[in-house]
Order: structure tokens, then C-alpha cells, then sequence
């Protein structure tokens, strides 16, 4: 596996969150809202995940084992360093709802 692109944006420290990062594998595969989190033993990336209905937030997708979970953090990581320190706003945005039809998934 080969991690062959990596969008990192850095976010207006608003709590924990430092960037999102998208990641691109093997110039074939996209993992978006890859979070990058300060926390007390410094900075560790946190998979995109999804709350269930029991209120715990589950990953989305993962890495299965400790080596490419490795693999990733320090890929991420040392792009998060790279990166401009240009941030963006992280709050949420009201935006009008996506019209319905042609090209839509819903």
C-alpha cells in the first residue's frame, strides 16, 4: 500500500482539532475526514467515524493492523508539519439544501 497523495487542512484551534486530511491510496482509493487531534501525549490522527444510534462514534474505515496504522500517523503527521499555516474555519457553514434529481444520490 502506498499512500501517494495528502490534503491537509489546517483548522482555527477551536478545541482539539488541528487539520482534516484526505489521503489517497495507491492513486485509486480516497479516505476523507481523517481528523488530526492535539491531545496530552501530542498530536495522533482520529479515523472518520460515524455516531451510532447508541451514541458512541464508530470508524468508518481503519487500518487492521498496527503497522499501517503507523504507516499513516507518521504520513500524516509529517505532511500536518509541511503545512501551510494557513487555516480554515471549522464551524459549521448554513447552506441551502441540494436540489433533488438529476446527478443527486438522494
Amino acid at each position: 500500500m502506498n499512500i501517494t497523495d495528502v490534503r491537509v487542512r489546517k483548522v482555527a484551534k477551536q478545541g482539539k482539532m488541528r487539520a482534516i486530511v484526505s489521503i489517497t491510496i495507491d492513486n485509486e482509493f480516497v479516505v476523507h475526514d481523517i481528523k488530526v487531534i492535539e491531545g496530552d501525549k501530542g498530536l495522533f490522527i482520529a479515523m472518520p467515524s460515524k455516531k451510532s444510534v447508541d451514541g458512541e462514534y464508530r470508524d468508518i474505515a481503519h487500518p487492521i493492523n498496527s503497522d499501517t496504522r503507523r504507516l499513516l500517523q507518521d504520513t500524516i503527521l509529517k505532511a500536518y508539519d509541511e503545512a501551510s499555516d494557513e487555516v480554515i474555519d471549522s464551524r459549521p457553514v448554513e447552506t441551502e439544501a441540494a436540489p433533488t434529481g438529476v446527478g443527486s444520490l438522494f
